[in-house]
């Protein structure tokens, strides 16, 4: 199985990369590299994070060691809201450049434009929207692919994907973990996840997702526990009538 999705610009994104929302200072530039040594060549920034220059010290660290050239990574920045008028795009991602200390990036996205960027996992599976990107020649990432557990707005009673009994099963019979078996799902499916971890154990087994196979049944059967669970709502922009999340995906 391939390990990437060809863009239509014929640049091959790889489909797991390292997230980086909610990567806190201090930790990031560690995970970074240990992340580079694990195997990745695809990282998921963003100005919003306020962690980038983090980031580049660990890419420059690498390259410098010799481990990895630019040109074998894939970094993926995106342009904030409070930028989004046309005279702004140029500086901001500018901005991103500087703290990554980067000439380039090979992918640019508008953070938070509704309805492209794509939450996806079992809880929320997103089939018709996928299959219809898909269908253009879209490629589609899914962010929060473990189900975000450490995101703050967490409640009590929240349902848990890394927790679920049937993905424990799934993972038990293929001596995998959990976390595997939610990023496998995706990968099979050719679609892009990029879990966020700071914890170098985490990092390498959730790159370890390409030496085993989910069955044609066991992906039928991740796909049935979709129940429309979201984890990032927009609840502040729920009232527009832009908001995106009421239709049918």
């Amino acid at each position: 199985m391939a390990t990437y999705v060809q863009l239509n610009t014929t640049a091959k994104m790889p489909l797991v990369g390292l997230g980086t929302w909610k990567s806190p200072a201090g930790q990031v530039k560690a995970a970074v590299m240990a992340a580079i040594d694990a195997g990745y060549r695809h990282f998921d920034c963003a100005y919003a994070y306020l962690n980038e220059s983090e980031i580049g010290e660990g890419i420059q660290q690498k390259i410098k060691e010799g481990v990895v050239k630019r040109e074998d990574l894939f970094v993926v920045s995106k342009l904030w809201c409070t930028f989004h008028e046309k005279p702004l795009v140029k500086g901001a991602c500018q901005k991103s450049l500087a703290k990554l200390k980067l000439d380039y990036l090979d992918l640019y996205l508008i953070h938070w434009p509704f309805g492209y960027k794509i939450e996806s996992h079992p809880y929320l599976t997103q089939e018709k929207l996928i299959k219809y990107c898909q269908s253009k020649g879209l490629a589609v990432t899914a962010y929060c692919p473990l189900g975000s557990p450490d995101r703050p707005w967490a409640k009590p009673g929240d349902p848990s994907l890394l927790d679920d009994p049937k993905i424990k099963e799934i993972a038990a019979k293929h001596d995998k973990t959990p976390a595997q078996v939610l990023l496998r799902f995706q990968i099979q499916r050719n679609v892009i996840a990029i879990p966020k971890s700071v914890t170098p154990e985490r990092i390498v087994e959730n790159f370890q997702v390409f030496d085993f196979e989910l069955t044609k049944e066991e992906m039928a059967t991740i796909l049935t526990f979709n129940r429309n669970w979201r984890i990032c709502e927009m609840n502040v922009s729920k009232n527009l009538k832009e908001y995106p999340f009421h239709a049918e995906y």
